[in-house]
């Protein structure tokens, strides 16, 4: 407070001060006219001096007053310090009461979480090297799960039959944020792709599934989510870093909490059944644009006969995110501290998610990814595919060559919408050891193009043979048989790493592709079905635009409308 201009004062004792506790002590001084600003009643004046008594305090008959004076009472510095402990201690308890309330509602929302293992099977995938500005890219595997094992979920859609068995993932989403966060790209795999599913292990069950091959929505009930995951990765080769699971009930709830998308539709639609085809998600809609939530945002995100095809519904689904997004951002959803509240106390009921992000923090973080993602940046399409000669009917299989790159694109933190990169380009520390001279290197050369019968012929022969042309003189074919999807140059030990990345940059194969390995005894490289043809890896760029056999929608078209597979109009 500082010394009072009456002498003596500042050698006086006293107790806290009011502007030590935070406070603005004027308010408590006698006479001050910020008294009467803030409102307060002034106090009575007490007498003058020469009319107190010894004791100091006013005379009660004091001469010349004409009348009795009447006692005003008069609290001195003790009472007003007792007076400020008092406040002092109602606001702390009340601060300390909200902070608590704060506390307790944060562990309410963290109790609410259910997790899994991230992952349930074993991968070689790696989690991509930082960019030039140390920043990683993220990418997050959205499931829609169509257990029935609730009643919520068995009165929304299937069978009583369907009560007890274990779900199926029958909507599968990988959510990529570029490492600056400037650009987003969502990639669906339709649930009927025929995929090599690794041996899982669920975490809950404690059973371990062999591996098999399998339609991509049966890894669900063979590990969990953690191997719908290890199942990406294997396919993709991109590191996945979290899984995020919803129901039937979860999508209605999301949908009510996040007050409608709007959809549109280029005909009269119904969704039900018909002769031979049982079923339907009863979506009923007229013409033109809708703003759906709860039931019927679960209707639209199911229907697959009135779209007529799983593609047609992972479109749909796309459009819906979209406007979800947008609604979001209009919203000041990501910035509005009442909305947030809102969201996650339905999100953290809502979702199932991978232990390392099982906390409401860690949730808000992740949200927080696609706040600056301009919507004209975010691209959804769905993997190109062609159909499975085994039963071209009913079953897809990635699409060879156009697949390939748009997982290499998803690799190298690359746009899949054709337009130029936003991040950095990645920049992995120099190895230890610097590479020999390529006449030195000893490079062993592997035909991972397919099993015996698919095999590109003779490709090991045709790249040793562009390795000899390039120096490496030590390079040669081995004939062992190594089918791979994604080519690699291995490496065993950290003194090769120099070499592996000399022979890597030969042939212009990515440095993510360079990894070390127990499994080899010197620098290896096996050459996968995405290299197929030439003499240098088919390096993607965005410059070839979006990946053909798919249909890709922005989030910025906001005239995005679906058409009506004929039999369903009305």
């Amino acid at each position: 407070m500082g010394h009072s201009s009456v002498r003596g004062e500042g050698t006086r004792r006293r107790g806290p001060h009011a502007r030590d506790l935070g406070w603005d002590d004027s308010l408590y001084e006698e006479g001050s006219p910020r008294e009467e600003e803030a409102g307060r009643v002034p106090r009575a004046r007490t007498a003058p001096d020469d009319e107190r008594d010894g004791a100091g305090a006013p005379d009660a008959t004091a001469e010349g007053s004409g009348s009795r004076r009447r006692r005003v009472p008069r609290r001195g510095k003790r009472g007003r310090r007792r007076i400020l402990r008092g406040i002092t201690l109602s606001v702390s308890v009340v601060i300390l009461g909200t902070a608590g309330a704060g506390y307790l509602y944060y562990e309410h929302l963290n109790s609410n979480i259910r997790k899994g293992d991230r992952n349930s099977a074993g991968s070689d995938v790696q989690k991509s090297a930082p960019n030039a500005a140390g920043q990683t890219p993220l990418n997050v595997l959205l499931i829609g799960s169509d257990s029935r094992n609730s009643s919520e979920n068995l009165e929304l859609g299937g069978s009583k039959k369907s009560v007890g068995a274990p779900p199926l993932a029958d909507v599968q989403m990988l959510l990529h944020v570029s490492a600056d966060r400037k650009n987003a790209s969502v990639v669906s795999i339709p649930r009927d792709t025929k995929v090599d599913i690794p041996e899982c292990t669920d975490s809950e069950t404690g059973d371990t599934h062999p591996a098999t091959r399998d339609l991509i929505n049966a890894t669900l009930r063979r590990g969990g989510p953690g191997c719908t995951l290890a199942t990406w990765q294997n396919l993709t080769g991109v590191y996945i870093d979290h899984w995020m699971m919803v129901d039937f009930a979860g999508v209605v709830d999301m949908a009510d909490a996040i007050g409608g998308a709007e959809v549109c539709v280029n005909h009269n639609v119904y969704d039900g059944p018909k002769p031979g085809v049982p079923g339907g998600s009863g979506l009923r809609l007229t013409k033109g644009t809708h703003e759906i939530q709860g039931v019927k945002a679960l209707q639209w995100l199911r229907t697959r006969h009135a779209f007529e095809s799983d593609f047609g519904r992972s479109k749909a689904q796309h459009m819906y995110m979209n406007s979800v997004i947008r609604k979001l951002k209009d919203q000041n959803a990501f910035t509005d501290t009442g909305r947030l509240v809102d969201l996650a106390e339905t999100a953290t009921k809502s979702l199932q998610v991978s232990e390392e992000i099982g906390t409401v923090d860690k949730l808000f973080d992740l949200g927080m990814t696609l706040k600056d993602v301009p919507t004209g940046r975010i691209a959804m399409l769905t993997m190109p595919r062609i159909p499975d000669p085994a039963n071209p009917g009913n079953h897809v299989l990635p699409a060879p060559g156009e697949a390939d790159r748009l997982w290499e694109l998803l690799r190298e933190d690359m746009p899949v919408d054709g337009k130029a990169p936003t991040s950095k380009p990645q920049t992995p520390a120099a190895p230890k050891d610097p590479a020999a001279d390529p006449a030195d290197i000893g490079v062993m050369v592997r035909n991972g193009t397919g099993d015996a019968a698919a095999a590109t012929p003779r490709r090991a022969a045709a790249v040793t043979g562009v390795l000899a042309r390039r120096g490496f003189t030590q390079a040669w074919a081995d004939k062992t048989p190594d089918p791979q999807k994604r080519t690699q140059v291995l490496f065993p030990s950290a003194e090769l790493e120099g070499d592996a990345r000399s022979v890597a940059k030969a042939l212009g194969v990515p440095t993510s592709a360079v990894k070390r390995s127990t499994d080899v005894s010197g620098v290896t490289l096996v050459v996968g079905t995405d290299w197929r043809t030439g003499d240098t890896f088919p390096k993607a760029s965005p410059a070839a635009g979006p990946p053909k056999n798919t249909e890709t929608v922005m989030g910025d078209d906001k005239g995005a409308c679906m058409d009506i597979y004929a039999p369903y109009r009305f």
